[in-house]
């Protein structure tokens, strides 16, 4: 059986893109490089045997004259540089109209309507603000008052933060869920994010595995759709799920950490994940191909927008340490790429994403490894995972690049 993988590493860029000014980054964001510069280099012997090192001068990762894999930078297409439009374009589609963003916080007719709507009493916040320090900032208040804390950032999000100890979790998702109704048209906002959190040790901390996007429906096919309908098993891990609202995914399961994600990719890869426990899609039954979408999203959440360039090279440093084991359960007949979908390069002013261009490492013993070059369009992930597994998605004859 055809087997076709696709891990993203969140927010793991490799240079500006051209425009990269207009979404207002410096040309010397570069999230690979400039946190390996940051770290005094970085330990990645598995990624550095597959070439990623030949793509830029990556501290600590070295250039090889025989690479074990096809190494390339991509360009994207779209109009943004967050997490759905990246995801959506590594899938196959473009987003030639981009989310709009509130730099000024959202507009008083919205923010009365989610009152109105949700019953919360009021919201605190409503600016842009770095998640960590708006709870750090607000937290008292919400215990007082039990309003929500709503903020956004330089992308298209409406995120809601709430102390599980004073709004129930299943309060917080059902807020969210209105929000999303009331976001649609003409706001026209990505994706709302539940962000619950709790005090431990007198600290704040956020519950990565409670988080909870609701994206907007793709707006046409990917090339999940394709697969699943032709006869494929499609799983999602980590935030999948929540990017593509469900659609072209038969399975699914939710992470709290980049190891929990790694970890459930090395039992799917060996054959020891229990696929009928994450069933999402009632319909599904025989499959004759698999497509596995993973995003490892502490390297963003954790480190990038924190500015944390020490802790996001650990995190790269940990995911290639699977590497190797994944490599040695990989068939003749699966397809392994590894890439990411924008920047968050914790080394730059402010906290947000950055419009950057994201490498792309390729793999199977099936295939000679080649330089990639750069070229345009995330799409070609999902051209390459249409060709090895067959699946008619209408792509363009130089598929697997």
């Amino acid at each position: 059986m055809k087997r076709a993988v696709v891990v993203v590493i969140d927010s793991m860029g490799i240079g500006a893109m051209p425009d990269a000014c207009e979404y207002g980054d410096v040309k010397e964001c570069n999230t690979l490089v400039n946190v390996a510069k940051a770290n005094g280099g970085l330990c990645l012997p598995n990624l550095e045997k597959m070439g990623l090192g030949n793509l830029a001068d990556i501290e600590g990762v070295k250039k090889v004259d025989n690479p074990s894999a096809s190494v390339g930078i991509l360009k994207e297409i779209s109009k943004g540089k967050d997490t759905t439009t990246g995801h959506w374009e590594i899938a196959g589609l473009v987003l030639e109209k981009p989310f709009l963003t509130y730099p000024e916080g959202f507009p008083k007719e919205l923010i009365d309507d989610f009152v109105k709507e949700t019953g919360c009493g009021g919201v605190l916040g409503n600016y842009p603000a770095s998640g960590t320090k708006i709870i750090e900032e607000l937290a008292s208040e919400h215990e007082k008052t039990k309003f929500p804390i709503v903020y956004t950032s330089a992308d298209s999000v409406f995120q809601i933060a709430c102390d599980v100890d004073v709004i129930p979790l299943e309060t917080l998702y059902r807020w969210c869920e209105i929000a999303r109704k009331l976001l649609d048209g003409k706001y026209n906002v990505s994706r709302v994010i539940a962000r619950p959190y709790h005090k431990v040790d007198g600290k704040y901390q956020r519950i990565s595995k409670d988080r909870r996007d609701y994206s907007v429906p793709p707006t046409g096919k990917t090339v999940l759709d394709a697969v699943k309908e032709q006869n494929g098993r499609v799983l999602g891990i980590g935030k999948i799920e929540d990017i593509f609202v469900k659609t072209g995914i038969t399975h699914a399961i939710h992470t709290g950490s980049n190891k929990e994600g790694l970890e459930i990719l090395l039992s799917a890869l060996d054959d020891r994940f229990d696929y009928d426990k994450y069933l999402t899609d009632k319909n599904f039954s025989d499959f004759d191909k698999e497509f596995i979408f993973v995003n490892l999203v502490d390297t963003d959440m954790l480190f990038g927008h924190r500015n944390d360039a020490v802790g996001y090279g650990r995190a790269i440093e940990e995911i290639d340490s699977y590497v190797d084991k994944f490599l040695n359960l990989l068939t003749d007949d699966d397809l392994l790429i590894i890439t990411a979908d924008h920047g968050c390069d914790p080394t730059v002013a402010g906290t947000d994403h950055t419009r950057e261009m994201i490498p792309v490492v390729l793999y199977s013993k099936s295939l000679k490894p080649q330089n990639l070059g750069t070229t345009d369009g995330f799409g070609r992930i999902a051209a390459s995972v249409a060709k090895w597994l067959g699946a008619d998605f209408g792509c363009n004859s130089d598929a697997l690049f």
